[in-house]
């Protein structure tokens, strides 16, 4: 193997065809060469000093030739090959001018290939021995017969000229091997570039939050990155209809094939329902297929309403400090007039109305002031199970249930999670007061039941209810900031409590359930706990 790749310049498999296609013209040239020595061709090679020995030469030759053209279709190495040829081509040749002197020209020319085969294919110093040895083919019958005083019709300037002839070739095949040589890898690492830039646009391609879609002539979908997919479904993977995917984006792209006019009005699309805009571009010039790009109009929406929220955070902190002070005087003055002897029933109630509203107003506030702060998360490896179990304690304590129920489901094992105890808590308040609120039938008490159990590498804190559930049409806007369904919620609860789970790299979802609703946060698991954190909690 290390021989072979010291004298051979390619790799087999780069010059295999041209190791056949060599064995073909070798079988040819044998061939030809027999059927003239066997009396087919007359006597186009001149008298022969001996018939018999010719014919001989030229048949063994032939079959010799024959062999190695079914050898060049086998895996043998491509080197040893060219290498054991030339070398037969060669000796065929000194003993064919012994035979047939006349025909030393023609002979002389055939050589000039194995000399530039053997140069180009191998190596400069195996083409320099071939053109050593062809030289010296015909040098050696004419040096033989000079010294011996046998008649040699051929002049000295002739083999002189062919073995020149023969390593200017070799060096010349050499030549342009290696430029052969760099060619090819250049073109190798340019091809290995090209590769990975295709691979990377792939990727890009694939990941990118917008959908890519291409549709051929007859509205096939040929290819859809993972955004389109998630859009149309399963039908971007494979041949499959536009118009079965999506009836109504099909439409907008005949629409926009038959007057090239964009229809601007967003679809919706998706199991989210999200506003699509679908642009269509044609992929080549003069060219049926399109290429058709799915804008997600609602994520430029959300980066706009982040924006939005951020620059009404910092002006709804600064005033909400401003209205705080004058709705605790508020507060404070209504409880003095409440403990009055004088006043009549009509007068407390009136009082009564104004400190529940200024409760309400200081809910808001303190809202308000929570999504303006968002805390940093400090997360702990606590056992999620007890921290739920503190929390029930201290809601019972400080929002008396009257007739509602708060039931705990906790698996004995402990449940490992990493999240700030703080935001937890925070996250259940949220949660289990608006399951009181919002999560019982009409004229029944709410029945709240938080269940901690572990899914793979997530703890899991599911709180369920009893109620009527949420409308299908609210569910997308569920977790948008302001977004209620009651006149005195401020659409801020649930938001806050999802930023806070996303802090703590957690999720906050709502499942729908046949009787009722769960809305499921989901923490990130840790390995071990802090035996001094539960401690302290307790």
């Amino acid at each position: 193997m290390a021989r072979t790749r010291s004298i051979q310049r390619f790799d087999d498999d780069s010059i295999r065809r041209e190791l056949r296609a060599y064995a073909v013209y070798r079988a040819f040239a044998a061939a030809m060469i027999a059927a003239v020595t066997t009396g087919i061709g007359g006597r186009w090679l001149g008298e022969f000093d001996d018939p018999m020995l010719a014919t001989w030469i030229s048949c063994g030759y032939l079959v010799l030739a024959v062999i190695l053209m079914l050898f060049a279709r086998t895996g043998m190495r491509v080197g040893p090959q060219i290498a054991i040829g030339t070398l037969i081509d060669v000796f065929f040749a000194n003993a064919a001018i012994n035979a047939i002197p006349e025909a030393s020209p023609v002979i002389a020319i055939m050589l000039i290939l194995n000399v530039a085969a053997a140069s180009l294919l191998l190596s400069l110093t195996f083409g320099m021995i071939t053109a050593a040895l062809a030289t010296l083919t015909f040098a050696a019958p004419l040096i033989w017969r000079d010294l011996f005083g046998t008649e040699w019709n051929h002049p000295w300037i002739e083999p002189l000229i062919f073995g020149a002839s023969y390593f200017a070739i070799a060096w010349l095949a050499h030549v342009m091997a290696q430029r052969m040589v760099r060619t090819e890898s250049e073109v190798t690492r340019r091809g290995v570039e090209v590769a990975d830039l295709a691979a990377l646009n792939e990727l890009i391609i694939r990941r990118m939050p917008t959908g890519v879609v291409i549709v051929e002539r007859d509205g096939l979908i040929r290819l859809a990155n993972e955004a389109a997919i998630a859009l149309l479904g399963e039908a971007g993977d494979g041949h499959r209809p536009l118009g079965l995917a999506s009836p109504e984006l099909a439409q907008r792209l005949r629409d926009w094939q038959a007057d090239g006019t964009p229809n601007t009005q967003p679809l919706r699309m998706g199991p989210d329902q999200a506003e699509i805009l679908p642009q269509f571009l044609r992929l080549h010039a003069g060219g049926d297929d399109v290429l058709v790009f799915l804008d997600d109009t609602s994520q430029a929406s959300r980066r706009a309403e982040g924006i939005t929220l951020a620059a009404l955070g910092r002006f709804s902190a600064s005033l909400a400090h401003e209205i705080r002070n004058p709705l605790s005087a508020i507060s404070y003055s209504t409880q003095l007039l409440e403990e009055s002897d004088d006043l009549t029933m009509m007068d407390r109630k009136m009082l009564e109305i104004v400190r529940k509203q200024t409760t309400r107003m200081n809910g808001i506030v303190e809202s308000v002031l929570s999504m303006a702060r968002r805390e940093r998360a400090n997360p702990q490896s606590i056992d999620l199970r007890i921290v739920v179990e503190e929390f029930a304690e201290e809601y019972r304590r400080s929002y008396p249930l009257d007739a509602d129920t708060l039931e705990l489901v906790l698996p004995q094992e402990p449940q490992p999670a990493l999240a700030d105890p703080k935001h937890v808590h925070q996250i259940l308040l949220v949660l289990v007061s608006n399951a009181r609120y919002y999560g019982r039938m009409p004229g029944e008490p709410a029945r709240i039941t938080l269940r901690v159990r572990r899914e793979r590498q997530h703890a899991l804190v599911d709180v369920l209810d009893t109620g009527p559930g949420i409308a299908e049409a609210d569910e997308r806007n569920l977790f948008r900031p302001f977004f209620t369904t009651s006149e005195h919620g401020t659409g801020l609860g649930l938001h806050i409590a999802r930023e806070l789970a996303h802090a703590n790299q957690g999720e906050l979802s709502y499942l729908r359930l046949p009787f009722g609703s769960c809305f499921r946060l989901s923490l990130q698991g840790a390995t071990a706990l802090l035996p001094t954190m539960t401690q302290s909690s307790r």
